[in-house]
């Protein structure tokens, strides 16, 4: 499950070691660690890993068949609890993904201000074209807003697999670094980025997002996504 601890003035928030679905569980361990350090006053910075090979595969593919009646809502509280929240959040955030990075998972990374991938290990990838499952307009506008139009294209309409250097020279992350060069990198620019934490930092960020907040706020319009 998610653990979140403190190193001065940067949060490292680690998701897990296995495949971190989007468990309702492991969505309100996420969101209270959001929240957790949206309320802390002064410098601050949110640092977001995982272990193993995998950052994270997105939705529970468990809960949505067996429960077809509640999967708007449950797809709801994700976008509002998890994509909307970071939006919106007081602190600056990185996502280092160390591994792979799917679907839902990979638009929670996309919601963080900044990533930083692996070069030699793991995919980012939009694969819902493939699984034949559309995106929610709120998750359409979260990946538009984060890449640019080229590359948000071919993500979303190809199902491609970026590797690190993709990713990098695609525009999907600032770096594509060695392995053990990932984390330190994170928190150096974590700590050097605290002191825009803030009421303001929040302001710029809901003024930047207002019309993908309000999709990614509102009432389903398309099928949940993976």
């Amino acid at each position: 499950m998610p653990v979140l601890t403190r190193d001065g003035d940067v949060y490292l928030l680690n998701l897990g070691d296995g495949e971190n679905r989007f468990t309702r569980e492991w969505v309100k361990e996420v969101s209270d660690a959001f929240d957790e350090v949206d309320h802390v006053e002064g410098p601050k910075a949110l640092v977001t890993v995982a272990s193993g090979k995998i950052w994270s595969n997105g939705l529970d593919l468990d809960l949505l068949p067996a429960n077809p009646g509640e999967a708007s809502a449950y797809v709801a509280t994700v976008q509002q609890t998890l994509f909307a929240r970071l939006l919106t959040h007081s602190a600056p955030s990185i996502a280092v993904l160390q591994g792979h990075a799917f679907a839902a998972g990979a638009m929670l990374a996309l919601a963080h201000d900044t990533r930083l991938m692996r070069a030699d290990r793991g995919f980012f990838c939009l694969p819902e074209v493939d699984l034949g499952i559309p995106f929610t307009s709120g998750m359409a506008a979260l990946i538009q807003a984060r890449l640019s139009k080229q590359t948000a294209h071919d993500a979303m309409t190809t199902g491609r697999r970026y590797g690190g250097h993709d990713a990098f020279a695609a525009g999907i992350v600032s770096a594509a670094l060695a392995e053990e060069e990932l984390l330190p990198v994170a928190m150096a620019t974590a700590r050097d980025l605290a002191p825009k934490a803030g009421a303001t930092l929040r302001t710029i960020r809901s003024q930047m997002y207002q019309r993908t907040l309000e999709l990614l706020q509102e009432g389903l319009t398309s099928p949940a996504e993976t």
